[in-house]
């Protein structure tokens, strides 16, 4: 499925998912924060089992799903349309909504930066795996290799989180995302296969701690 990336594309690529990159990503912790209060993460070991449930059965995995229908379909403004309406409609909370949809907007305006026709077709609100699914696509990044390094830009933010929360400390974080990189490969490769009727997940905790973190009093971050 995949020839490699050019230099440019890599670049490129590189930049949109660095943490530097102006999206604000660091504010979000996708419950992660609600889920530290409860004590359901707690610890290194907690912190990593709860990032392999959300890659294989959460929200995670829906938005590989949904980034790969974007990039299939960046040229179709109808179907972009379509896609994003689902991804907005599949957010758990309120939270959750605000956050895609947040990031999504914040990464067209970034990645604008790199012009290409690809941005008209995209609806004003987009949520974050369409926006960055269909502009890969269209700056000619292959579909296992884009989903891969979006999957691991998400797991390393949740990972800053857990640091951030003192769930775990550097070391212990560094050594999380290595030890699931096989995971977040086997996910990419499965999600660039699927389609939209692999959609679902079985994450409720997960949902449960993002809808708790709405009403939580001292919290750190947005989500």
């Amino acid at each position: 499925m995949s020839q490699g990336l050019d230099t440019p594309a890599l670049l490129r690529l590189m930049a949109w998912l660095s943490p530097a990159f102006p999206i604000g990503g660091f504010a979000w912790s996708g419950g992660l924060e609600r889920a530290a209060f409860d004590g359901l993460v707690k610890d290194a070991g907690s912190l990593a089992g709860w990032l392999s449930t959300l890659l294989q059965h959460g929200a995670l995995w829906n938005d590989a799903v949904l980034f790969a229908e974007a990039w299939r379909q960046f040229e179709d403004e109808a179907s972009l349309k379509e896609i994003a309406a689902l991804a907005l409609a599949l957010a758990g909370s309120a939270e959750r909504f605000t956050e895609t949809l947040s990031l999504g907007k914040a990464f067209v305006v970034a990645a604008s930066a790199w012009p290409h026709p690809a941005f008209d077709r995209l609806p004003k609100d987009v949520p974050f795996p369409v926006a960055v699914g269909s502009v890969a696509a269209a700056h000619g990044v292959p579909l296992d290799q884009a989903l891969a390094a979006y999957l691991h830009a998400m797991v390393s933010q949740s990972v800053s989180a857990g640091i951030r929360l003192g769930v775990c400390g550097q070391t212990e974080g560094v050594k999380i995302l290595a030890d699931l990189e096989g995971l977040i490969e086997e996910v990419a490769k499965n999600a660039a296969r699927a389609t939209t009727d692999d959609l679902g997940g079985a994450t409720v905790q997960a949902e449960i701690a993002s809808l708790q973190h709405e009403t939580q009093n001292t919290r750190l971050f947005r989500s």
